[in-house]
């Protein structure tokens, strides 16, 4: 891997918070410092859970104006977020406040497309796990509202933030992949589906993949900086920055969401893979990410809010010491892809009432909770790896956990005893340091296949490995 060394701008929006982050790449050498955090608070009106965009964008514009203080060689500026979202557009302005995908309005969509695509037939197209709030089940909620007789593009989250820097209108390809109209070789949109569900072809915008330049901003009164498209689903730059040494790994991106799975090199579209809920989505260099969605530390993070609206004064790393001196025998799991689970609210009471119908006890104090949330979560990465090798007839001999929950030292002990494999933690900022690398090798800066971007992560990383006990 040759090349000089530079610097590179990542915005990293997660569904709790955004961060600008400058990565300072060179062949041996990989950096990361945070230039700007900030809250992403959804926002309820009448019609529904919204996000903030405006705000949102306030802030990046923000913190890319500071990277661009800090640093005098800053090469391009990349955005990744959360998937599925998106804005709707008329003449390039925004036509309403974006939705949020925990809203409820998508009940109906969901029953629109079924009725037209039958859930066999659409895996089949677009190989994704069903989840209710998927981009083509929330644009027929928007198309029986009337928004899609006046909207004439969709742009998804980080394409409109991008829009609004650049005037491009483009749609990167790993995002595009979770809207479940694209087509399973991630080549075109799928363009049969489209018009069965009456969705005008021409509301989707040109496709880029990661590396390419999307256009150029000059947001921080400065020289024009490129802004390069990246793997924008922020769990395919993630990936990216997976420190596996060899194909025979299983990767966790444990954030507010947990994605478990491998990397292929063709789609799964099989009956057993819908059954068991495998989405196929794209990744960066057209690699597959063969995973499942688990709810995540939305779990931990929901409780200990709900905790603290009845006035209890919650310390989360006291509250993890506990859960972990929890005699593991008095600990009951729960099924944690129960979709009661994914609207905000009360967890702590929807999971003692799901254990309450399933004959398991309840937990009686915090620590318990806690205890019994993490358990849960593991068991789920457990089952979840072993169907994937049932499914793909791979072996996993080791397992990566990125983003945030690396930090939970229970959860990775865990994993590692329910999964009996090592666990490998690292790097915290998955998502921003693979943003990073691909505006690298975009910019010049490193060279190399995925392969070699991973080594990069492996050398200039400390990393914490569990072995099962």
């Amino acid at each position: 891997m040759t090349g000089a060394a530079g610097s590179v701008t990542a915005v990293d929006l997660g569904a709790s918070g955004g961060r600008v982050m400058v990565g300072h790449v060179g062949p041996d050498a990989l950096r990361i410092e945070t230039v700007r955090r900030f809250d992403n608070i959804p926002v309820s009106i009448p019609d529904g859970l919204h996000w903030n965009v405006l705000e949102l964008y306030r802030n990046v514009c923000s913190g890319i104006a500071d990277a661009t203080r800090r640093c005098d060689d800053v090469a391009s500026v990349g955005i990744d977020s959360w998937a599925v979202d998106y804005g709707l557009l008329r003449s390039g302005s925004l036509l309403g406040i974006p939705y949020h995908y925990r809203d409820d309005r998508t009940a109906a969509g969901v029953r629109d497309v079924h009725a037209v695509v039958g859930p066999e037939e659409l895996y089949r197209h677009n190989g994704l796990q069903h989840l209710p709030f998927n981009t083509v089940f929330q644009l027929a909620a928007e198309r029986r509202a009337g928004l899609l007789d006046v909207a004439d593009r969709l742009l998804l989250l980080p394409d409109l933030l991008a829009h609004w820097l650049t005037g491009a209108e483009v749609a990167e390809r790993t995002n595009a992949s979770t809207t479940g109209l694209l087509t399973t070789d991630g080549r075109a949109w799928n363009t049969e589906l489209l018009e069965r569900l009456g969705f005008e072809s021409s509301l989707f915008a040109p496709l880029v993949s990661p590396g390419e330049r999307i256009g150029d901003t000059a947001v921080a009164g400065g020289p024009p900086i490129p802004v390069t498209a990246v793997g924008s689903h922020d769990t395919a730059s993630a990936v990216v920055a997976v420190p596996a040494a060899d194909e025979s790994f299983a990767y966790i991106s444990c954030g507010t969401w947990s994605l478990v799975g491998v990397e292929l090199d063709e789609p799964i579209l099989s009956d057993e893979s819908r059954l068991a809920g495998f989405t196929n989505e794209r990744g960066v260099d057209d690699r597959i990410r063969y995973l499942h969605n688990v709810m995540g530390l939305w779990l931990l993070d929901e409780s200990v809010a709900q905790w603290r609206s009845e006035g209890v004064d919650v310390d989360l790393p006291a509250l993890l010491a506990e859960a972990a001196d929890v005699p593991p025998g008095r600990v009951p799991v729960f099924d944690t892809d129960d979709e009661r689970f994914l609207p905000p609210g009360d967890m702590p009471a929807r999971i003692a009432a799901w254990l309450s119908e399933h004959d398991e006890p309840v937990p009686r104090t915090r620590a318990e909770f806690t205890r019994c949330i993490l358990e849960s979560l593991a068991q789920a990465y457990a089952r979840t790896i072993t169907e994937a090798e049932k499914l793909t007839g791979r072996t996993v001999s080791v397992v990566h956990i990125v983003g945030g929950g690396c930090r939970n030292t229970l959860l990775c002990r865990l994993t590692a005893e329910r999964t009996g494999r090592p666990v490998v933690a690292g790097p915290v900022e998955a998502t921003a340091t693979g943003n990073v690398l691909v505006q690298a090798r975009a910019a010049g800066l490193v060279h190399g296949g995925l392969d070699d971007l991973r080594d990069l992560v492996r050398r200039t990383h400390a990393l914490e490995t569990y072995q099962p006990s």
